[in-house]
């Protein structure tokens, strides 16, 4: 059966050229955001929303890359939220029965409002990306955001029995004190915590001397034991401890590379699809919307070429902001 045939009758599975089972799409919805967070974009930036996908561009580059084996969808930004379709957006990749498992990744800001009709048309599970519970420094790193509806959005979450895990980055000097905090929410409530490494995009995330290793975490965290992961996958390395509720885990994509289990593809809010994070070759999908075969033979074979693994350690440089890619 030739490449095209086996797109055409729809494939199980996409093993890329590392036999990696390439199943997981982050599929961007914008880059505009209500934060601006001091390691994801500058003060002055500003998002603008004039090439971002339609609902039904969504649409018609889900369904190839359903055909082609994507089998979990996490939606991304920018924030997700400040898209006011982001419902039917949801809906829509609920209607694919092959996806087994619909996530978002938010701030939180304005997510108790919508989340019970989220979850109606589908969502499933949430990440919600809180790196302090001071509301003082929250506002601050945040340039302005109001922590007290970030936790509002996590209790209504509760509420509904969805699953949450919370991002944090720790930057050095700005709020590596509130590790400690952040890993007692995990232990008093069924909330998985998860430190992400602070990764060398962005003014701030060049400055190595701001990112704090996960390992400084861990020792001063004796207690915390380490779990067997979850599915083979799994980017984090999780912890737990005696009388913990939830779980601690470290993403560590600059000191602890996890490329050769990656199985996931990123489609910007401009209809680029990116094969890796710390990779900038990107595949513009707008010329081949109008011809479904042609769509589908251009992202197989770039979900097929993936890189081997990320450059992060080779004075990567994109120009591109975390918000312009998708978190």
């Amino acid at each position: 059966m030739s490449a095209l045939a086996a797109v055409k009758k729809g494939i199980e599975k996409l093993i890329d050229r590392y036999g990696r089972d390439i199943y997981y799409l982050r599929m961007s919805l914008t880059e505009r955001c209500n934060l601006k967070c001091i390691y994801c974009r500058s003060e002055s930036e500003y998002c603008k929303a004039k090439t971002e996908l339609t609902a039904d561009q969504y649409s018609t580059i889900l369904n190839g890359l359903v055909s082609l084996g994507i089998r979990k969808v996490r939606v991304t930004g920018g924030e997700p939220l400040v898209r006011k379709d982001l419902e039917r957006i949801i809906s829509d990749i609920a209607s694919h029965e092959e996806i087994r498992e619909i996530c978002m990744t938010t701030n939180g800001i304005g997510l108790s409002e919508r989340l019970p009709e989220l979850k109606q048309a589908g969502l499933q599970r949430l990440n919600i990306s809180m790196d302090t519970l001071d509301p003082d420094l929250y506002r601050k790193m945040t340039r302005g955001g109001d922590l007290a509806a970030v936790l509002k959005g996590i209790e209504m979450a509760q509420s509904l029995e969805m699953p949450v895990k919370i991002n944090a980055v720790v930057v050095r000097g700005k709020n590596d004190q509130e590790a400690e905090r952040l890993i007692s929410l995990a232990k008093e409530s069924a909330i998985d915590i998860r430190f992400i490494e602070l990764m060398p995009m962005g003014v701030l995330g060049e400055d190595k001397n701001a990112r704090v290793r996960n390992e400084e975490i861990l020792r001063r965290h004796p207690e915390l034991r380490p779990l067997p992961p979850a599915y083979p996958s799994q980017p984090s390395m999780d912890y737990t401890a005696d009388g913990f509720k939830g779980k601690v885990g470290f993403i560590s994509p600059v000191s602890h590379k996890f490329c050769n289990v990656c199985n996931r593809v990123r489609l910007t809010s401009d209809g680029k699809l990116r094969m890796c994070l710390a990779n900038n070759y990107e595949t513009d999908l707008m010329p081949h919307l109008q011809s479904g075969e042609e769509l589908l033979q251009v992202m197989q074979a770039a979900m097929f070429n993936k890189p081997e693994c990320h450059t992060f350690e080779e004075a990567f440089h994109t120009s591109r902001t975390m918000n312009q890619i998708g978190g």
